[in-house]
């Protein structure tokens, strides 16, 4: 019997999280699997507003007031939908994570991972997933990729320089290696059935 697992999905814009989501999400429930699919910033109705605050372009958040957001929001996700799923025995797949503020605002954001991971042992009591899909992709295509997806209509972290979003896919690169026994590099690159084939030899461990 499968037990309750937290999965995250992690990576830069335009690597084709969400499709991954939706995907393994398909094989889950083929296999019936109990599982939530969700999101950060957001997953439950508090957490939704802050996403709205966080990434509309008309508010000129500094990382330390991003980081708060986030932090907040996360403790809203952690207590009232994930927790509760997992205790359900459900699977979780969130599009995003604590690991996306400390590639973000903790690494190109400059404000370091000990404060990023102190507002998380503040707010979610440094909960982490049970393992995290890092996809990986060329910064041109992946530029490509998140253009076409946004329409020139990026949000006000996606829409962000070249310059941030490579630091962003290095410091999520240093993350992966720091921590290889929760972290899974997946090679973003080809079809989404293809990607999907990576995924799910990335866990199948854990769907045995």
């Amino acid at each position: 019997m499968n037990t309750a697992r937290f999965i995250t999905f992690e990576g830069g814009e335009g690597a084709g999280k969400s499709t991954q989501v939706r995907l393994l999400s398909e094989v889950l429930a083929l296999r019936g699997i109990g599982h939530v699919v969700t999101r950060e910033p957001g997953g439950t109705p508090g957490a939704e507003a802050l996403r709205e605050l966080l990434l509309n372009p008309a508010h000129d958040w500094n990382a330390r007031a991003e980081a708060l957001l986030f932090a907040a929001g996360r403790a809203d996700h952690v207590a009232n939908l994930i927790r509760p799923a997992l205790a359900e025995g459900k699977w979780v797949l969130c599009d995003r994570f604590v690991d996306s503020s400390r590639a973000y605002q903790g690494g190109a954001g400059a404000l370091g991972d000990d404060q990023v991971m102190t507002l998380h042992a503040i707010g979610s009591e440094g909960f982490l997933p049970d393992r995290t899909l890092l996809f990986e992709l060329d910064a041109d295509e992946a530029a490509t990729r998140a253009s076409s997806r946004d329409a020139g209509m990026g949000d006000r972290i996606g829409g962000r320089d070249a310059a941030y979003h490579a630091d962003v896919a290095k410091r999520f690169r240093e993350l992966a290696e720091a921590e290889p026994q929760r972290f899974a590099p997946i090679d973003a690159a080809g079809s989404p059935d293809e990607v999907h084939a990576r995924v799910l030899a990335a866990l199948a461990d854990l769907l045995a």
